[in-house]
């Protein structure tokens, strides 16, 4: 099985948060998509961002 394909950073210029439609910052260590003022991480999987609220972890703190 090939490795699943690393997120784009680029597309992080045209992302933003669909709560707050404010910028997010990349995790690349858990492969999410973070935005601290809406305090939810959304996750990317195959390479694709998940931008849904009901598939996005709260943020601790």
């Amino acid at each position: 099985m090939s490795p699943a394909p690393l997120f784009d950073r680029h597309m992080l210029e045209a992302l933003v948060c669909p709560v707050t439609h404010g910028s997010l910052q990349y995790d690349a260590e858990r492969q999410e998509l973070v935005s601290k003022s809406a305090g939810l991480a959304f996750p990317i999987r195959d390479g694709i961002p998940v931008m849904l609220v009901d598939e996005a972890r709260r943020l601790d703190g």
